[in-house]
């Protein structure tokens, strides 16, 4: 579709919002939301027709890109076959939603509980695990995010958690590996994988391992910075909640169905958790859909005893459609492979290509669609571009980054000093080559704050 100009309707669009729609994460006062006309595969646009490349995928979601024909027909046909229902009953789209996501699930993770969202999916395993267990407390790294909602938001480190943390919600928090930004003074992947796994257990032992119910982990962490942990870390993390009794959760919302080049990014590292979280990807977002993928072991501790938790729109027929349309059509059309190929022989050359040109990048991470450029003021001391949380006039230098992609038609993901490369899994060759041509434009803007 060809974007053409309506300014006027944009402007109708952009008044409603403003007078009406509470944006979240957001002073209200301050934003500037951009009127979306259209959106197709890897492009939306506005109503001045203005069209950007989106290196976003939303909110790292749609993984096979906007209006995908399949799931947009699937929709269609379920909504007139059978719009809703409530989750008590069987019903084909649901069942055969559950079935093909349990098939793609790693290890014996072959029960599926639906809701509408990836915070909702975690407050679930969390509660899930509590009851397994009998046990108050929950362990989670600093850097992460695993949503918005009570729990979820409490278990999550980044700073979005900090207004509404009650300090009250048993959640322990603890330091996981990130090498170029090691915690532990770690001199190479190995040390820092054994001081990880090292200052978990001593946080363990500190918190008392009979009080632990699970250790819930971003299996590649998204938001915080797209953070490959090293090779035999969540291994190590495995074995010990298997020797303390702890329920491991892996939480895949943003890393799922495709993002690393994998179904589960939990396959690149063969370790098998006890329950999954998963979102986002599952239907490209087409209808809000989330879930938990449970083991057999948690899955018999509620074979006779009630599990007390539900949602009146889990497993909505719509969003279960969607699924079933979106695995369906990542299947036939080698959506994973795509993102496993591209970004092994595309996207990682071309940015640590862009690296040696900028002095603004200080490290390149990442695997399939799932990228983060680590933005610096000197690369030889690492300090970021802006302040950790940086706002207002200290976070000047990636405004003026993030500016500069749209000038350049590339809507980025930016999140503090980083910017995330994560297109749909279905992007092309060629989307790439002009996604990044846009990129290293605007990373010219940031090497003028370099020192």
């Amino acid at each position: 579709m060809t974007p053409h100009a309506d300014p006027q309707t944009g402007a109708a669009v952009k008044a409603a919002d403003r007078a009406h729609v509470f944006h979240s994460w957001s002073a209200q006062g301050l934003i500037d939301p951009l009127a979306v006309a259209g959106a197709e595969g890897a492009y939306f646009w506005d109503y001045d027709g203005n069209r950007y490349l989106d290196f976003t995928s939303g909110l790292v979601y749609t993984n096979i890109g906007y209006q995908h024909p399949k799931v947009v027909a699937a929709i269609q046909e379920q909504a007139g076959r059978l719009a809703t229902f409530a989750p008590a009953f069987a019903v084909q789209a649901r069942s055969e939603a559950a079935r093909l996501i349990a098939e793609r699930t790693p290890g014996d993770l072959d029960r599926i509980f639906f809701t509408n969202g990836g915070a909702e999916a975690v407050e679930h395993a969390i509660r899930m695990a509590r009851l397994h267990t009998g046990r108050p407390k929950v362990m989670s790294a600093y850097r992460s995010y695993h949503g918005g909602t009570a729990t979820a938001i409490n278990i999550t480190g980044d700073p979005r958690r900090w207004a509404s943390d009650s300090g009250t919600a048993g959640v322990v928090h603890f330091w996981g590996p990130f090498p170029y930004r090691s915690a532990f003074y770690a001199a190479d992947e190995d040390q820092e994988c054994a001081r990880a796994l090292a200052h978990l257990e001593e946080t363990i032992a500190f918190e008392g391992p009979g009080t632990i119910a699970a250790i819930i982990l971003e299996t590649i962490p998204g938001t915080a910075g797209i953070m490959v942990p090293p090779p035999g870390y969540l291994a190590g993390v495995r074995e010990i909640c298997d020797r303390h009794g702890i329920v491991l959760v892996l939480d895949e919302v943003m890393a799922g169905f495709g993002r690393t080049g994998r179904w589960f990014a939990a396959e690149h590292f063969g370790v098998v958790p006890d329950l999954m979280t998963f979102a986002k990807g599952v239907n490209s977002g087409y209808v809000p859909l989330g879930g938990v993928a449970i083991s057999d072991r948690i899955a018999a501790t509620f074979e006779r005893r009630p599990y007390p938790g539900g949602l009146t729109y889990s497993g909505h027929p719509l969003a279960c459609a969607a699924a079933v349309a979106t695995i369906e059509a990542m299947e036939e059309e080698n959506v994973v492979e795509n993102a496993a190929a591209l970004g092994e022989t595309v996207v990682g050359p071309a940015l640590r290509a862009l690296a040696e040109r900028h002095p603004s990048v200080g490290e390149v991470r990442g695997t399939g669609m799932f990228w983060a450029l680590d933005l610096v003021r000197d690369r030889a001391t690492r300090e970021p571009l802006v302040p950790y949380n940086a706002s207002g006039e200290a976070n000047a230098p990636m405004a003026a980054f993030a500016a500069a992609c749209k000038r350049g038609g590339l809507w980025p993901f930016v999140n503090m000093n980083r910017t995330h490369v994560v297109p749909p899994c279905n992007v092309t060759e060629a989307e790439l080559k002009e996604g990044f041509a846009a990129l290293d434009a605007a990373l010219s803007v940031a090497d003028e704050h370099t020192v």
